[in-house]
């Protein structure tokens, strides 16, 4: 059984008191995203890199195509800038969260 400790939070001018266990206070935290670093949202294989370093890309230009669950996802730019570091290469295995390109 978890242990738990009292924690207390303010909404709307409210303080509450409520009991967070430990998997809840020890969870990953939010972090913004950062678009131009992209990171795989499910684990595959890279079955092709569309790209080079340096290379100049726009938004929406096709980065590489992940595979995964036999479906070919095909992962775009979510920001312009040049291809700064490819972190992958065909046939590598990612994970989820990894990163797999930096645009500079």
């Amino acid at each position: 059984m978890s242990k738990k400790t009292p924690d207390t939070f303010l909404l709307d001018d409210t303080v509450y008191q409520t009991t967070l266990n430990r998997k809840f206070a020890a969870r990953k935290r939010w972090e913004p995203p950062e678009p131009r670093k992209v990171r795989a949202h499910i684990p595959g294989l890279i079955l092709r890199v569309h790209v080079a370093v340096g290379q100049k890309v726009e938004a929406g230009t096709p980065l590489l195509i992940l595979e995964a669950m036999k479906m070919q996802n095909d992962v775009r730019a979510q920001a312009g800038g040049a291809v700064g570091t490819i972190h992958v290469k065909e046939g590598d295995l990612v994970a989820k969260g990894q990163l797999m390109v930096e645009i500079v």
